[in-house]
């Protein structure tokens, strides 16, 4: 909330405001440290940073897994997309992507698109998932075309994904891609993005 427009907010809204009693009653309830509250706050910090650290966060891991054995494209962290029609022959779109792994002969293996939620939901929530399903249908499309192993990746995280419409709406992707498509959190690296995955 900007300063500036404070008086005209609570002119609006003002009637929906709780007593400041009850909400200093509610705070001192509430734990010491209040860690739910830290989180809630912290994510607002710096907007815009969070989705930079969680892709670089990616190419650390996967670099120190699968380093020597696969190449691997995108921002680490801030930076420019992969555009899919730079590195996909016949792709015709302008479509950007977080990451694209390929094998060492380049052949392409992975397109992936990296998302930090913080609190979304709504119509927004719907946009993103209903966005995501329209890569997937291109994205396999043109591997059918082109025989391509393509695979689609989407990296999220942040407590957006509490939200249990949200985790629903990704994990309906999986379904949708027949096993071509994974939607992991930094935390599900390990146990879920492995080699027997990339190659199968």
């Amino acid at each position: 909330m900007k300063k500036k427009n404070m008086q005209s907010i609570i002119n609006d809204y003002g009637y929906r405001f709780r007593d400041i009693e009850e909400v200093k009653k509610n705070l001192a309830s509430r734990p010491n440290p209040d860690e739910a509250l830290m989180a809630i706050l912290i994510q607002d910090k710096n907007p815009g940073k969070k989705g930079y650290q969680l892709t670089e966060a990616f190419f650390l891991w996967f670099e120190a897994n699968f380093g020597s054995e696969y190449l691997i494209q995108g921002p680490k962290g801030a930076g420019k997309d992969v555009m899919l029609n730079k590195v996909l022959k016949a792709w015709d779109a302008r479509t950007p992507a977080d990451i694209f792994i390929s094998h060492q002969d380049k052949t392409p293996l992975v397109i992936g698109f990296a998302r930090y939620d913080s609190d979304r939901g709504g119509a927004q929530e719907d946009d993103r998932t209903g966005g995501n399903r329209d890569k997937i249908t291109d994205i396999l499309k043109y591997a059918d075309t082109h025989k391509l192993p393509l695979k689609i990746f989407f990296l999220n995280d942040g407590p957006g994904l509490t939200l249990g419409s949200m985790w629903n709406d990704y994990a309906a992707l999986e379904d949708y891609g027949k096993g071509k498509v994974m939607v992991c959190t930094l935390k599900m690296l390990d146990e879920r993005f492995t080699r027997d995955w990339l190659e199968s």
